[in-house]
């Protein structure tokens, strides 16, 4: 079990937007969220390249950061996303994706039935800054 991924130990990485501008500068922010629930399930990164491709195939396309290639989401897995609407932020330097899944659910993590999560399956407890898996 890797402690950053399933542990109960709040280590949050506040250098990941200065490794992101260095080894990918022309990359924006990207919040995932689930057209039908409101459910944020998602934050990630889009190069121009990547956003026309989401927008050209109606499909989630990310850039990632940490392997510096196109993500299609769902490749390999066959987790994907339909993309349902695309908003922009005042500034145009953030963008919001609303999607539908296709089967299942965004993370590389899974739980205990062995199912794929979204990413923001636990809770920062505010007394203890205790981690609380909310989809073990």
């Amino acid at each position: 079990m890797k402690e950053i991924e399933e542990g109960s130990k709040l280590q949050l990485d506040f250098g990941k937007i200065a490794k992101v501008a260095a080894g990918s500068p022309d990359v924006i922010p990207v919040a995932v969220q689930n057209a039908d629930t409101g459910e944020v399930i998602l934050l990630a990164y889009t190069n121009e390249y990547a956003m026309n491709e989401t927008l050209r195939k109606s499909r989630l396309v990310l850039w990632s950061t940490s392997r510096q290639e196109l993500w299609e989401k769902g490749k390999t897995s066959g987790e994907t996303f339909e993309l349902v609407e695309a908003l922009v932020n005042c500034e145009q330097n953030s963008l919001v994706y609303k999607v539908r899944p296709k089967r299942g659910s965004i993370c590389h993590t899974k739980n205990m039935q062995n199912l794929p999560r979204n990413c923001y399956y636990r809770r920062i407890n505010p007394e203890t800054l205790e981690l609380e898996n909310l989809d073990p």
